[in-house]
């Protein structure tokens, strides 16, 4: 029987050809081949499409060296491309339309903005959903600045806490409002307060209509003033079925709105942070069940609706009646939450799930094919 081969598709990010996960990708080449599944990493620039071949980058484990080869486009791909403003990510989406049939492990997710109206449609996620609209104008904001003490302007296509805006009302200052945020960079932004008349034309600087969500604040600050939430990592084991790998707190920098860790923040135990924000037990007891009842249930929605996939990372916050809310749905998730913490275990079975995963997938189809 012929070796089954899954190509890890990413994305340079700059034109030297360097790599974002490098680490990452030898581990799961060292564990596959522990597993019998031949995996290389390529990207959509290293395809010769007359030839049927890609400039493929292989790790040998033995040796710990990278080295070239010119292989077959695999038929076994695991998409792990990011949002790229650049012509790379043009050549991804190319290479994604011309090569639909070859078996993608997981699909592209939509934007943020129709992936909540997916779940919004359905009665059993509206509790669970933040109160969140997309800004046509800066009079939505206003709309929702009246029901909400707080809310955050997050870009549709957004990742890593780039571009994100916390406003809230000035406590004491009936009128005016407080901005705090981070530019596209990640970098924090020197925090305002601005009139209301002030704020239209400071959100239009923005260019966030039609590009942004509006969303309800939940308030999510700790005694020490830094915001928390919840990395949940949701992922197809080797029986196709979904199950929770971990979920992780993150804690958010000094003067941070966001948690996320290439920004500034820290992760921590989930129990630990839940200790510190809920003190009744039975509370936190239910708060761990209802988070990972809401992760398998809306990952296998969401590949009823959009097609393959085989991991979602969910950020999850934890309101102080221990009501859960989905925040946000990431495809392409990172795994350092779980080293950060010193959990070695989730942090091997995150990069060991999606290979279990493509055998199963592999065995699977050379059944149907023999049958």
């Amino acid at each position: 029987m012929s070796q089954p081969v899954l190509g890890i598709l990413t994305l340079y990010l700059n034109n030297r050809k360097r790599l974002e996960e490098v680490p990452v990708y030898e581990r799961m080449i060292s564990e596959g081949r522990e597993m019998g599944l031949d995996v290389f990493v390529f990207t959509p620039a290293d395809v010769n499409s007359s030839q049927g071949l890609v400039h493929a980058m292989q790790f040998n484990p033995d040796t710990r060296k990278w080295s070239r080869r010119l292989r077959p486009i695999p038929q076994m791909i695991f998409d792990r491309c990011r949002i790229q403003k650049s012509e790379r990510f043009q050549q991804l989406l190319r290479f994604r339309s011309n090569y639909r049939h070859l078996l993608f492990l997981n699909r592209p997710l939509r934007n943020k903005w129709t992936v909540h109206q997916t779940l919004s449609g359905v009665k059993r996620f509206k509790p669970h959903l933040p109160e969140t609209m997309l800004v046509n104008s800066i009079g939505d904001v206003n709309r929702m600045l009246v029901k909400h003490h707080a809310v955050y302007l997050k870009p549709i296509n957004g990742t890593g806490g780039r571009g994100i805006l916390r406003i809230s009302k000035s406590i004491g200052d009936k009128g005016s409002y407080e901005i705090r945020g981070r530019n596209q960079n990640r970098s924090i932004i020197t925090p305002k307060r601005l009139s209301s008349a002030m704020l239209g034309p400071y959100l239009s600087s923005w260019d966030i209509k039609g590009r942004y969500l509006v969303q309800e604040g939940i308030p999510l600050e700790l005694p020490n003033g830094r915001v928390h939430d919840y990395r949940m990592l949701v992922q197809k084991n080797g029986f196709g079925e979904w199950e929770v790998t971990g979920c992780v707190g993150r804690v958010g920098a000094i003067n941070s709105v966001t948690s996320n860790l290439h920004g500034g923040g820290r992760a921590t135990g989930m129990n630990e942070l839940l200790d510190e924000w809920i003190s009744d037990d039975l509370k936190r007891e239910k708060v761990r069940g209802d988070v990972a009842s809401l992760g398998v249930d809306v990952s296998r929605y969401l590949e009823e609706k959009y097609g393959a996939l085989c991991e979602l990372a969910l950020d999850i916050a934890v309101d102080k009646t221990g009501r859960t809310l989905l925040l946000e749905v990431n495809p392409k998730p990172s795994r350092e939450v779980f080293s950060q913490v010193g959990d070695m275990e989730a942090y091997r079975v995150s990069l060991v799930r999606p290979l279990e995963y493509a055998l199963w997938v592999y065995k699977n189809r050379k059944k149907a094919k023999n049958a």
